[in-house]
């Protein structure tokens, strides 16, 4: 699809790589962008240097009512970016279910509940134009990285949902898209210091040319197309490089 003239919808979009897919968006010419964030105050800087192209928008996944509410505004989406995420657990036999249930609740059930809130106006807009939803994944996606088994074991699931939704909405002229990123300058991996990441920037450009050509599973930096050829090529090796890493 275009982004050109597209009206998007970014959740989790106050800080790093959801600010970067709203900035993105407004320079490939989206005509509008809702910037959803739980504390819509962090967004104005982003409003202020829209003129008027960015709508702020109070938006926690983990909570219906703030969905259905944003629901009702954002009645002319047509491109919804799923980008909220936490990482709030760690190794799967220390961390708390508490954690885990966290990581489960906005990674997971977080993505399919905004999917249901904004899907009518999804399929509505589709209909003379295209749709699309892209959900913010990762190459623990593929196979864990047990110092993260929490966090893996929700992107996976997360994964999972990704592709039932590809079947579910194949005829109903909404695309669905999966984006695999590898580890992101970002604030949720400021603590990871035995890695490469890539800029917040790069990947949000690569994310949106991604959605442009079609393309369904998008690696947008070169950690994650480097996993995905090692995934291809030999399962287990991902598997025993992702378990190396200690973050």
């Amino acid at each position: 699809m275009n982004i050109a003239d597209a009206v998007v919808l970014v959740t989790g979009a106050n800080r790093g790589l959801g600010r970067e897919i709203v900035l993105a968006s407004l320079k490939a010419g989206a005509r509008k962008v809702y910037a959803g964030a739980r504390e819509p105050q962090q967004l104005a800087a982003l409003v202020r240097e829209s003129e008027g192209r960015v709508v702020p928008l109070t938006i926690d996944v983990t909570r219906e009512v703030t969905l259905a509410a944003a629901a009702e505004v954002a009645t002319d989406v047509t491109l919804l970016f799923n980008n909220a995420g936490v990482v709030a657990s760690q190794q799967v036999l220390s961390s708390s279910v508490q954690a885990l249930q966290q990581d489960f609740a906005t990674n997971v059930f977080g993505v399919l509940s905004t999917t249901k809130a904004f899907l009518p106006a999804l399929e509505k807009n589709g209909r003379d134009a295209s749709a699309a939803i892209v959900n913010i994944l990762s190459v623990v996606s593929l196979s864990s990285m047990p110092a993260l088994g929490g966090y893996s074991a929700s992107k996976a699931a997360a994964h999972s949902v990704t592709q039932a939704l590809r079947s579910e909405l194949s005829t109903r002229r909404v695309q669905v898209h999966g984006v695999f990123a590898g580890a992101i300058d970002t604030d949720m991996t400021r603590d990871m210091k035995n890695m490469p990441k890539a800029s917040p920037v790069d990947v949000a450009r690569a994310i949106l040319q991604g959605v442009e050509r079609g393309v369904e599973d998008i690696f947008p930096d070169a950690m994650s197309a480097g996993a995905f050829e090692t995934w291809r090529r030999d399962p287990k090796e991902l598997e025993r490089q992702l378990a190396s890493l200690t973050g």
